[in-house]
């Protein structure tokens, strides 16, 4: 006797109880009311009569509202155990819990999860599943059992159940025995597997260990290799490489050297110690964080990408003026050489790899700003690299560092520079060789562009949005388009529905006494309410783009650059955020902060 037969024989152990199906759950989604908005969301599920056909996609008279995070081949069932729903009565000292309260389809006797492995078979009934990973830390599990520090709750205390695809389709029903019918390689279990993504003290065999399990789903197997990545940079699983924190905490004082007019609307400011000290090199295509105040006036904080060579021995800024831009009119109107700016380190994951295939940098407007320091580094490193230097503006008057990217172009063996002038004559034309009309989709097409280049590009949202379009049409690789926002990220709200954007704001009622948060790319700045919960909450109530999953800590979604001050954790991170990051889903101000949102 060979294969999963010999494999099942071996797994049984005669005394051993036989865990047995408790309970089959279905519910389809539906829209819930929460903190004023709504969820769709399908974690209620309740138990069904009789036998119930599992299908491929998952039981019939079942559905998942948000197919991002559940549902799918890899997590057709969600599996949970009778023994850890009375663990969490005790817990919460509670009584009510019925079958399919914590969003399970299957409740059962037996499976605990530090014996269950990923890759393990088992046999309920007509069917057969494989176990593909533990269940996903989500807040909303917490809202069917009305306590939201839950999700984190599954993950310290090792219960969090799992996922199985379907190898077989067929009738379960209440009662089944579950048979074990293949070990998966490995013996890793769902508790140490769920362990390894969510707390520190990583093990780097076990990490390695869980990319060699087929069965484990994709989406979990692309957590642990950005893991391994991560530990290969410093020998600590988890953890970023060395350097990747900001040059200094907070804010520091640096002192104009010279302020440079670059065309009507742009300005450069020039930055450099105030003790004369040399400053930290920065990457190419990061940024830095002001800090201006100005007598009488409340502090401005704002963001400018660097323009200049990472190791320029000065920080360069290029600021266009905006329209009623009351930072940008300051820096292009008003600065003088040997003023003092507060600035934060230079931050950013907008930065150049470090490849040897063709690279194209895109932009528009003022958006030339990072690539252009991606354009110096390139130069000062004398790159063999096929660059490919795509810009387009209104015309020459709005065409900063024209000369000067000309220059750098003309050093590289293997560049190519295509401007786009899209108001302008044939003889502002001529000058720099554009071409007419806007940089778009049809244009970007007939260039030629190689599909296996890294492509970075900046500008205005809807340029982005086109770029990256066109791009993946003649076949460029989704991963390596890179796209730099000056303005908030785009939000990770999973299963809000009906969510009307509108502009950050002061929060709704009176001001609170509370220590003040600025958050610097919406240009808000407010207290924080003396019953306020997380700087998250305050977020919201601001309307500020916000991106989470958990709300307690556990999934790192939320993770977001501090740029000054202390904040305290209620309730504390399974695992802390590397130096220089908050987790804004349970972080509460100590102090005045600052936040890069």
């Amino acid at each position: 006797m060979s294969g999963p037969a010999a494999a099942a024989a071996k797994a049984t152990d005669r005394n051993a109880p036989v865990p047995v199906l408790v309970s089959v759950n279905v519910g389809m989604p539906k829209d819930v009311p929460w903190q004023g908005k709504t969820v769709h969301t399908g974690v209620w599920k309740h138990p069904a009569a009789g036998p119930q056909m599992v299908r491929r996609l998952n039981i019939e008279g079942d559905g998942q509202g948000d197919l991002a995070g559940h549902g799918g081949e890899q997590r057709a069932v969600l599996v949970y155990q009778i023994d850890s729903y009375r663990h969490w009565a005790r817990h919460f000292e509670r009584d009510d819990f019925s079958h399919g309260q914590f969003g399970e389809n299957l409740t059962v006797d037996g499976m605990a999860d530090d014996e269950v492995c990923i890759g393990d078979r088992y046999r309920i009934g007509e069917a057969e599943f494989e176990v593909t990973q533990p269940r996903v830390t989500c807040y909303r599990v917490g809202l069917r059992l009305g306590e939201p520090e839950l999700p984190a709750l599954l993950v310290s205390h090792h219960r969090p159940g799992f996922y199985m695809r379907v190898i077989t389709e067929g009738y379960i029903q209440a009662g089944d025995a579950i048979v074990k019918t293949w070990t998966g390689p490995g013996k890793l279990s769902v508790a140490d597997t769920d362990a390894l993504l969510y707390l520190p003290g990583r093990d780097p065999g076990k990490l390695q260990l869980a990319l060699q399990i087929p069965a484990l789903s994709p989406g979990w197997q692309g957590s642990f290799r950005d893991l391994v990545a991560a530990a290969d940079g410093d020998g600590t699983a988890g953890t970023p490489p060395s350097g990747a924190g900001p040059a200094w905490p907070a804010f520091r004082e640096l002192r104009v050297a010279k302020v440079v007019r670059e065309s009507a609307a742009v300005s450069s400011i020039y930055l450099t110690t105030a003790d004369g000290t040399a400053l930290s090199t920065a990457r190419a295509g990061q940024y830095l964080t002001l800090r201006i105040t100005r007598a009488g006036q409340p502090a401005l904080v704002r963001s400018y990408s660097l323009s200049s060579a990472p190791d320029a021995g000065t920080y360069r800024i290029s600021v266009k003026q905006e329209p009623l831009g009351i930072a940008s009119s300051y820096l292009n109107h008003d600065l003088r050489p040997g003023a003092v700016l507060d600035v934060a380190a230079p931050r950013g994951d907008f930065v150049l790899d470090h490849g040897a295939g063709p690279i194209l940098l895109i932009s528009a407007g003022i958006g030339v700003t990072p690539v252009l320091s991606m354009l110096h580094q390139l130069a000062e490193s004398h790159s063999e690299r096929d660059i490919w230097w795509l810009y387009g503006a209104r015309g020459p008057h709005e065409h900063p560092f024209a000369a000067e990217a000309h220059a750098l172009l003309a050093s590289l063996p293997h560049a190519r520079e295509h401007v786009f002038y899209s108001v302008a004559t044939p003889a502002e034309r001529h000058r720099v060789h554009a071409a007419h009309g806007r940089l778009t989709k049809e244009a970007l097409a007939a260039l030629g562009i190689p599909a296996s280049a890294n492509a970075y590009v900046c500008g205005p949202a809807s340029f982005m949005a086109d770029m990256h379009d066109a791009l993946t049409a003649i076949g460029v690789d989704p991963a390596a388009i890179h796209t730099e926002l000056f303005g908030t990220l785009p939000s990770i709200n999973p299963g809000l529905t009906e969510q009307t954007r509108r502009s950050p704001h002061q929060p709704p009622g009176p001001a609170d006494a509370g220590p003040l948060v600025t958050f610097a790319r919406s240009g808000i700045t407010t207290p924080f309410p003396e019953d306020g919960r997380s700087v998250l909450e305050l977020a919201d109530a601001c309307d500020i783009p916000t991106r989470w999953a958990c709300r307690t800590g556990v999934c790192h979604t939320c993770v977001t650059p501090l740029l000054s001050g202390d904040i305290g954790y209620a309730p504390a991170p399974l695992e802390p955020p590397a130096d220089g990051q908050v987790l804004i889903c349970c972080a509460r101000p100590r102090t005045e902060v600052v936040l890069d949102m």
